[in-house]
């Protein structure tokens, strides 16, 4: 039996209209905490300045700037995490010899947090764009490489059966044919998490000193400036929002085949 708000909630107007008054909830509630003190003044900063903070930060010449700078080192990082992820996490769940030879490696790197590598890549690569790529690279890496080999292991037997049946010999063929088929909607669903999880990384790292709007983040938090900080942040969320739209865009366009 449905309820008698399924067929507002459902459409997309009323999903519209519910998802623009959740914000509107929040804005409000972000107000009030503002207005009342509930933590130490100053610390909260006021929802309806945020225009003119975003016009500071333009006006500055430090926004543009900052968002050219994080693109430089996601872009590298997310692109080297992708790839190994990929590569390293099929070839295991194709391979006994490889999943076991690297089992013990894995289980011992994999909770290493991505930012304990930061005292490395400070030393190998200094505060540079290289270094930041490095960190978010590890990040990235691991959630690419659970996504492909999961997909990779769980794919069903009697796929490979048939391609047999079919003339389908030899692992090449088979890993073309078969696998990456097969698998594709694992490992894109992967690399979509990767995305935001290169984002996340991102800004850590460059707390440390790497140019970019992580950096410009600090700063504004070191002279209070706290609605610029909130200005990055939606920036942040604004350029990943995109990002993910494109790759939504890329991963319906890959797997069209698949029945909807």
């Amino acid at each position: 039996m449905s309820h008698p708000g399924n067929s507002f909630t459902r459409s997309a107007t009323g999903r519209a209209l519910l998802g623009l008054g959740g914000v509107v909830l929040f804005v409000a509630v972000w107000k009030f905490a503002q207005v009342t003190g509930w933590a130490p003044p100053g610390t909260i900063p006021d929802p309806f300045r945020l225009p003119a903070a975003l016009a500071d930060e333009w006006s500055s010449g430090r926004l543009l700037p900052s968002i050219l700078s994080s693109l430089v080192h996601y872009v590298w990082g997310l692109g080297m995490g992708t790839l190994l992820g990929f590569l390293v996490g099929a070839t295991a769940a194709s391979s006994h010899s490889v999943d076991a030879l690297h089992a013990w490696l894995a289980r011992i790197l994999r909770p290493i947090p991505p930012l304990a590598w930061v005292v490395f890549a400070i030393a190998w690569f200094k505060v540079s764009h290289a270094g930041a790529a490095f960190v978010i690279a590890i990040g990235v890496f691991w959630v690419n490489y659970f996504a492909t080999y999961s997909a990779v292991r769980n794919i069903d037997p009697k796929y490979y059966e048939l391609a047999r049946a079919f003339g389908q010999h030899g692992h090449l063929n088979q890993a073309f044919n078969v696998t990456l088929p097969a698998a594709a909607p694992g490992i894109f669903s992967g690399m979509r998490t990767g995305i935001g999880q290169a984002w996340m990384t991102l800004i850590a790292a460059e707390l440390l000193g790497v140019p970019g709007m992580g950096q410009e983040m600090n700063a504004a938090a070191g002279v209070g400036a706290y609605e610029a900080v909130v200005v990055y942040m939606l920036i942040i969320s604004l350029v990943y929002t995109l990002s993910d739209t494109l790759f939504a865009q890329i991963e319906k366009r890959a797997l069209q085949w698949r029945p909807s």
